[in-house]
């Protein structure tokens, strides 16, 4: 893993006052029921496992003070993938994210943003019964691309998609694993767009609030799985 200071690599960097944190209600041993005493509805019962397998996600998650720069608490997500039952409920959590935000519609396509996009964009996309696109880094993909490029700390850089992997009309979805600064986020929906793409929305699973990222998605609906508390 890089030791850079670079806030968009494979795990999300906070300041020392922000702690992890589950935002959706647990539910208690009577769960299996509501409170009038029926049956939930399906609804309810993914509301409730979705709840209940973000608490085992955020447990597996290590945290290491200080890296890589004094006053970064560092959130490590690769244990994530380490154990295949915490890796298999990951995937079922973003499945249920999806459907949660969507009212249950699905995406024609899942994009997946290089390179930790990648990690889990295949097997969610499967999940979706949607086609899966990868976004790279200019000239690793061959035949005809579309660009668009993106700023950095230190410059511009460009994100490609191979022509016609995305058909006018179709409803996208664009994973990564953290937005930080949201700038290769919204590369990869401009590449969406210029496809003739309907952008569906933004799945990550940790976000960097203080960098603001969500504020150059144009308002497009972004949801973060595993939610951060921070200024």
């Amino acid at each position: 893993m890089s030791s850079h200071a670079d806030p968009t690599q494979t795990s999300a960097s906070t300041r020392p006052d922000q702690n992890i944190q589950n935002t959706t209600a647990t539910t208690d041993s009577t769960a299996n029921q509501d409170a009038s005493g029926r049956q939930p509805t399906s609804s309810a019962a993914s509301a409730a496992e979705l709840a209940s397998t973000k608490i085992t996600l955020l447990s597996a998650l290590k945290t290491f003070p200080d890296f890589p720069i004094p006053g970064i608490n560092f959130i490590d997500i690769l244990p994530l993938f380490q154990d295949p039952k915490i890796h298999n409920a990951l995937l079922r959590a973003l499945e249920l994210q999806v459907l949660e935000f969507t009212a249950g519609a699905k995406p024609d396509v899942v994009v997946g943003l290089d390179a930790r996009g990648f990690l889990f964009g295949p097997s969610l996309a499967l999940r979706l019964d949607a086609s899966f696109v990868p976004v790279r880094k200019k000239g690793k993909m061959p035949g005809p691309c579309v660009t668009a490029a993106y700023e950095k700390e230190y410059g511009t850089d460009y994100f490609q998609i191979q022509e016609g992997s995305i058909k006018p009309g179709q409803k996208v979805l664009i994973v990564d694993d953290i937005i930080a600064t949201g700038g290769s986020a919204a590369a990869a929906g401009s590449l969406v767009k210029q496809s003739g793409g309907e952008l569906f929305g933004y799945l990550f699973i940790l976000e960097i609030p203080f960098l603001k990222g969500r504020e150059k998605l144009d308002g497009v609906q972004t949801v973060t799985l595993l939610e951060t508390n921070g200024d």
